[in-house]
This record gives C-alpha cells, structure tokens and sequence, in this order.
C-alpha cells in the first residue's frame, strides 16, 4: 500500500504548473515564505568570524552614538559592554537549545536578529530627549523584555502543546454514536523532543476513536537525515486510535517520495490517502476525502473533485488536505468538515494583528482555527513543530495544538 502511495505522490508533483504563471513554485504556497527560509539558510552557512564582526560592528555603533549624545566616553563604553553582556544572552539563550533536546536550529540567523533588534532598541533610546537615568531606564526595559520574549518564544511556547475541544453535530450522523476524531499536523521531526513525548501522553488520555494526520513529518533542514526519519517513525508506531489512523502528505519538497516511504513503510496501523477516498471501518457513515497537496490549485482542484464526485452524497464528507487553499471548492462541494494545517497558524503572531505570514496563496483569509462557510467547517490547525532552515525553532503568541472533534446526529433536517 505504501509503494502504491508513494508512486502516486511522485507523480502528484511531477507536472509542471504551466496554468498560473509566475506567482507560483513548485511545491511552494507561498514564494515569499520560501524565500525567507532560503534567506536563513544562506545566514546560517556564516562563519562565526563573520557573526562575530557583526556584532563587534554593532557594538561599535551603539557605543558611538551613547558617546555622541550623551558628551561621554564612559556612558558609551558602558552601553557598549552591556550590549555584549545581552548579545552573549542571546547566543546561550539559542545554542542550548540542542544541549538540551529543545530544537537544533542554527544559531547565527536568530543571533543577528537579535543583536540587529538590540542595537535599534537602544540607539532609538539614546536618541529620545530625556534624562539619562530615564534613558538608561527604556534601554533596561527594553533589553529584558526582549530576553523575555527571547525565552517564552524559543524555550517555552513551541512546548505549550495545548488541545483544542470542538462538538459538530449533523444530521447525516443521525443515529450514529458520537464519533471522536483527533487531527494532528506539521510534527516537523527534528529530534524527539519534550513536545512529542506530551503529545504521546495526550493522545493516550484523550482515547479518540479515529485519529487523521494532515502532513508535514520531518522539519525542512532534516529531510534527508535519517535519524530524523526513524524518530518520526517511532513516534508514529506509537500512534493508535480503535477505528484507524489516516493521513495525507503534506509539502512535497518536506514530505517526499523518499521520506513517505521511509516513515509509513511497514506501519500497517496507518493508512495513507493520496488522493483516494475511503470509509472509517466501523463507522460507515463517515466518508474520508485525502487529497495529495502539491499547492498548486490547477492540479490539486480537479483531485478534489474527482474525488467528491466518487463519494455518496449522504455521507458525512471529511476532507484531509495539507492547507487550507482547497477551502472554495470544498464550500461549494458542501464538504461537512475539512481539516488541514500548513500555516502554523502563522508561527510568530502580533496582536491585533495576527500572523506576519500564513504560507496560504490566500494570505491571512484562512489563517488558523475554525471558519465556518455555507455547511462546510474548516479548520486550521496552528501545528505541532516548527519550521526549519535558518529560521529561528520559534513561536509567539501562536502556540502548537492538537484538535479533538466529536461528531454527533441531530435530528435537524
């Protein structure tokens, strides 16, 4: 079943998207998300001389422009020293993160955005018409408040493994018990860290009768690590639920041919759709829709409704897609409930504004959590792992979950 579903993932993505013209990559939602991750990476590969240079430089310039405003060598050599003492924080704060089985980024891209961030703060403070007590004050609050953030942000939240609890009720589950159905996403395997092992005592306490898996196993530095790919597949040979576990792949340039089968091969407890449907054995009146992603709607769009059109209309539809994109086709499909991830709910979110980016070609109209639209429920899950290349191990205001659905009858007509 597994080589099958791996020759049909390959071919998924082997035709070239010759339809939607240059907004589109293949494999990718979204060209700027993926230019920032290649970004990183290119930080990543510096030398720490260079790093170190930088820096230097930075410390330089802060010690400069104290010295200059303030007429005084020793505030400017004080601020410069502190900004050492805060940029030698930030190092420690990223490069114990592996010594203690957190994440196992690189380093040096989270280290510049830090220092880069560190030197605004307290330049813009030198420059602000106050006394220098209050001065040194605002630089104070804002270094600490960084290191804060720096903590909650790469030590802390990305750990916060939180479920989310939904009840939908439908009239095509008339007479059916409830059904509890627990979707995972974006798992990102680096390394087993303390997350994965909460969410293996979670799945345990919740006892879901059906759990779905939307894609995304390994994190993108590491998908040709075979460590990586047998963690992931220890983890998922743990994975149980009575009525079956299903999944779809996810990104292609993450969840490749190689990886799917390395990972899924031999896990006869898990059934891997690639564009296929298929009933929950016993529980007949749930259809399940899984569709390959490729993110490219000219190729995934007619899937979809190939697919729709194979499956009784008086069947509760739930669609298995990576991301959120196939949203107005399953409205006006009336698919019942749609699961997905991709987003990560936007890793890093501003309030009251929300997610920076959301790797959607929608942007941020399908963001994370529950949209509702006609009959259709989707649902955006904010993720369990992080993003990967140089892109710091890190979530705000954002942090990962997992969703238990019970689906119950009504008598609504």
């Amino acid at each position: 079943m597994y080589d099958q579903a791996v020759t049909q993932t390959q071919d998924s993505v082997s035709h070239p998207d010759t339809s939607t013209g240059p907004r589109y990559i293949q494999g990718v939602a979204s060209p700027a998300l993926h230019g920032l991750l290649l970004w990183s990476e290119r930080l990543s590969r510096l030398s720490p001389l260079v790093i170190g240079l930088y820096i230097g430089l930075l410390t330089l310039l802060v010690a400069i422009v104290w010295t200059t405003v303030n007429d005084s060598v020793v505030t400017g050599t004080i601020v410069g020293i502190a900004f050492l003492f805060f940029a030698a924080l930030d190092g420690l704060m990223l490069a114990a993160l592996p010594w203690r089985k957190r994440s196992y980024g690189p380093v040096a891209p989270g280290l510049m955005v830090f220092t880069t961030v560190r030197s605004i703060i307290t330049i813009i403070a030198a420059l602000i018409p106050l006394s220098p007590l209050w001065t040194g004050t605002l630089v104070e609050i804002g270094n600490f408040a960084l290191t804060g953030y720096g903590l909650n942000s790469l030590w802390g939240e990305p750990f916060r493994l939180g479920v989310t609890r939904i009840t939908l009720k439908s009239p095509r589950l008339r007479g059916a018990p409830p059904l509890r159905v627990l979707h995972l996403s974006d798992l990102h395997i680096e390394r087993m860290t303390p997350r994965e092992t909460r969410l293996l005592k979670m799945i345990g306490e919740l006892r879901p009768d059906v759990i779905v898996y939307t894609g995304d196993l390994i994190n993108l530095s590491y998908i040709e690590d075979k460590r990586a790919w047998a963690e992931c597949r220890e983890l998922l040979s743990k994975i149980h639920a009575p009525l079956g576990v299903y999944a779809v792949p996810g990104t292609p340039l993450i969840d490749t041919p190689e990886v799917l089968k390395a990972v899924y091969d031999g896990l006869d407890h898990i059934t891997l759709l690639t564009n296929q449907t298929c009933s929950i054995e016993g529980y007949p009146q749930v259809e399940i829709i899984g569709v390959s992603c490729t993110h490219n709607p000219s190729l995934d769009g007619p899937q979809f409704d190939r697919l729709r059109a194979e499956v009784s209309a008086e069947k509760y539809l739930l669609l298995l897609y990576h991301s959120p994109d196939l949203m107005p086709a399953a409205a006006q499909s009336k698919i019942d409930l749609y699961l997905c991830g991709h987003t990560h709910g936007g890793q890093l979110r501003l309030p009251l504004i929300g997610a920076l980016l959301t790797g959607s070609i929608y942007g941020r109209r399908y963001e994370m959590g529950r949209y509702q639209e006609g009959v259709t429920t989707l649902y955006i899950s904010r993720g369990i792992g992080l993003e990967g290349k140089g892109m710091p191990r890190m979530r705000f205001l954002c942090p990962p979950e997992i969703e238990l659905f019970e689906l119950r009858g009504t008598d609504e007509q």
